[in-house]
């Protein structure tokens, strides 16, 4: 069945949703088939495809060059392209035309964009020009060095409330979904409750509408940093570098390619060229 907002927010209370982030063709296939929800395209490509220490390098044309990709890969599931550091901060009117290229241009079904109150008036203005919206507050990386690292939020009162108005404000805006991520899980059982719309947790407990996570994280394929809230579903990262170390052995040691990996040619062939590379009697 095809994934689309309604069909995701007419999940909540239902069924629980999943999502994970993809970017490019051949993942987001396999995805598909497996009848996940959603895909994200998310500006975590900056940091597991492209090597970046963050998300801040990611621009508009590297989320819309990896979405053209996943959509080609993935038939059912809801593709929502992920909106980069300044893409939608300067004002309403430049997020709108960004978000707007990563429709248009990349074939996402959907954007999101991390924020708050403070980005509502922006999420109101995409929505209203018929582009849904997911918002994601809590943990929100575009803005880690004014949280001070990669921290949980909302472990205070103060805190707690102010993410509850965050939500508040992204629903009353128009967003079809909201992101909670690295946020107790006591917290996002409120929140769930309190909104109409999904909520999707990534480090947010088991009491949200749904579930994220980075792929390259729960498939073991990206070392550098584990959250505590990744559960790694295989270790594939290990097995990769075990068949690359495989394949570099057979190849030196001459066993690869055997001769069931390569082609032949007919006999008769072989001794027409035979007869001409023999040289030319002199007389």
């Amino acid at each position: 069945m095809k994934n689309t907002v309604e069909t995701i927010v007419n999940a909540k209370g239902k069924e629980k949703l999943t999502f994970l982030t993809a970017y490019d063709y051949s993942t987001a296939k396999l995805m598909d088939e497996a009848k996940i929800n959603g895909l994200l395209i998310g500006d975590s490509l900056g940091m597991v495809v492209m090597g970046y220490e963050n998300t801040l390098k990611v621009t508009v044309d590297d989320i819309i060059y990896h979405t053209k990709a996943v959509v080609r890969g993935a038939k059912n599931s809801h593709i929502t392209g992920d909106m980069p550091f300044m893409s939608y901060q300067i004002s309403p009117e430049d997020a709108l035309a960004n978000a707007g290229r990563i429709i248009k241009e990349g074939g996402a079904h959907s954007v999101k964009l991390e924020g708050g109150e403070e980005v509502a008036e922006t999420v109101g203005k995409i929505v209203k020009a018929g582009i849904p919206v997911m918002g994601h507050i809590g943990l929100t990386p575009q803005s880690v060095n004014a949280l001070g690292g990669y921290k949980v939020q909302g472990k205070s009162v103060d805190g707690a409330k102010k993410l509850i108005k965050d939500a508040m404000a992204l629903e009353q805006a128009g967003a079809f979904s909201v992101v909670l991520e690295c946020v107790p899980y006591h917290l996002a059982k409120i929140i769930t409750e309190k909104l109409t719309v999904p909520t999707i947790g990534i480090g947010a407990g088991s009491y949200v509408d749904g579930q994220i996570l980075v792929y390259q994280d729960m498939l073991g394929l990206y070392n550098k940093m584990t959250p505590k809230f990744v559960k790694t579903y295989a270790d594939l990262g290990s097995q990769m570098v075990s068949a690359f170390e495989n394949y570099i052995e057979e190849v030196k040691k001459g066993i690869f390619p055997s001769e069931k990996h390569s082609f032949t040619i007919e006999q008769t062939v072989l001794d027409a060229l035979k007869e001409i590379n023999e040289p030319e009697e002199s007389f």
